[in-house]
């Protein structure tokens, strides 16, 4: 899969751009507040998502304007297709000339990974983040995994409703039953897919970040599980008396985690900055080689300031050794992609390319 034109016309600070990419590295460069990550966020609505920035539709019209216009030509399954938004309060979409009866409905048919500063979070910050991330990958590959999620969350909500009574009333007991059963038969399948989806990230995580610190390190990744080895139907009867107190359900894949280490320590809790920056690239990086392996093709992939705390060794592997597929970075600092060896490089000033 890759991008083949770009087109943008009111959208964020740019007021008209159009950009034609190369098939490998694509770099866009500028100084800050330019209209760098507004280029590789208008390719990510292609995906169908919302803004990986976290705003709303309508913040992304450029100010004293009615609506922003995107345009996207891209080869993907073999063809030529080409994708249009139009962004007001809410988003519309056309593909191929056929009109969507929603944006999201874009999913599948342009893929991308996208890696932000805010990616961070998943090294540096608890454990929600971290199943935030493994959810939205496996999602991805499995839609039926969003409803599986979304069946075990309302019952977990409806456990701990009941919990917090039970003391009170014994009669809940059926109810809790049957809640409890919905919790760990569905948690059980949430948690086998989890740890398939690691054992498949990890055929590529430790190569990946091997490539980034040059051979120096090794990255060591493992899905932590509350309930290992023991029956989830059985621990929740067993936490009924302290869930009481809590007023939580205590156990389940909602408590699990990803744990990262970096020659067997824990990447979280001793790795430096430019340690977790990689860690999280790596497995951006490896989410898109499940991807294609999955789908037999490659998604695009968008790297907005990855190359801030990393050191030269670990940008010439991003610049130069990111292989099999079409990317675009931001940066600011010319002395970042100096040592670019195959690529494009498109210059940003003022919403404009110059």
């Amino acid at each position: 899969m890759r991008v083949l034109r770009l087109q943008i016309k009111n959208f964020r600070n740019i007021g008209g751009l159009s950009l034609e990419p190369c098939d490998r590295m694509n770099v866009i460069c500028g100084e800050n507040a330019q209209g760098k990550t507004n280029i590789v966020e208008a390719i990510w609505l292609f995906t169908g998502a919302k803004s990986f920035r976290g705003s709303k539709d309508k913040e992304l019209v450029l100010f004293g304007k009615e609506q922003a216009d995107l345009e996207l030509d891209f080869f993907a399954e073999g063809i030529k297709k080409d994708a249009r938004l139009q962004i007001t309060e809410k988003r519309s979409a056309v593909l191929n000339n056929n009109k969507l009866k929603t944006a999201s409905q874009l999913a599948g048919s342009f893929n991308a990974i996208v890696f932000s500063p805010n990616d961070l979070s998943i090294v540096k910050e608890g454990p929600a983040l971290r199943r935030r991330f493994l959810d939205i990958a496996i999602g991805s590959l499995y839609p039926s995994y969003i409803e599986l999620l979304r069946n075990y969350t309302r019952a977990v909500t409806q456990r701990n409703r009941i919990i917090k009574d039970f003391k009170n009333d014994s009669g809940l007991s059926v109810m809790l039953d049957a809640f409890e059963n919905e919790i760990a038969i569905n948690g059980e399948k949430i948690i086998n897919l989890r740890k398939r989806y690691v054992e498949r990230l990890n055929e590529f995580l430790p190569v990946v970040y091997s490539g980034l610190s040059s051979g120096k390190e090794i990255l060591d990744t493992s899905y932590l599980c509350v309930c290992e080895g023991k029956d989830l139907s059985e621990r929740l009867v067993i936490s009924r008396k302290e869930d009481m107190f809590s007023g939580k359900t205590s156990v389940g894949p909602h408590r699990d985690d990803l744990v990262f280490k970096i020659n067997g320590v824990s990447a979280r809790s001793f790795g430096s900055q430019g340690q977790k920056r990689s860690v999280a690239l790596s497995l951006k990086l490896s989410e898109a080689e499940v991807i294609k392996k999955s789908a037999g093709e490659s998604p695009v992939f968008l790297l907005d300031d990855v190359m801030s705390e990393l050191d030269p060794e670990r940008q010439n592997f991003v610049l130069n050794h990111i292989e099999g597929m079409q990317a675009f970075l931001t940066c600011c600092d010319p002395s970042n992609f100096k040592n670019l060896k195959a690529g494009k490089i498109f210059k940003v000033s003022k919403g404009s390319l110059i």
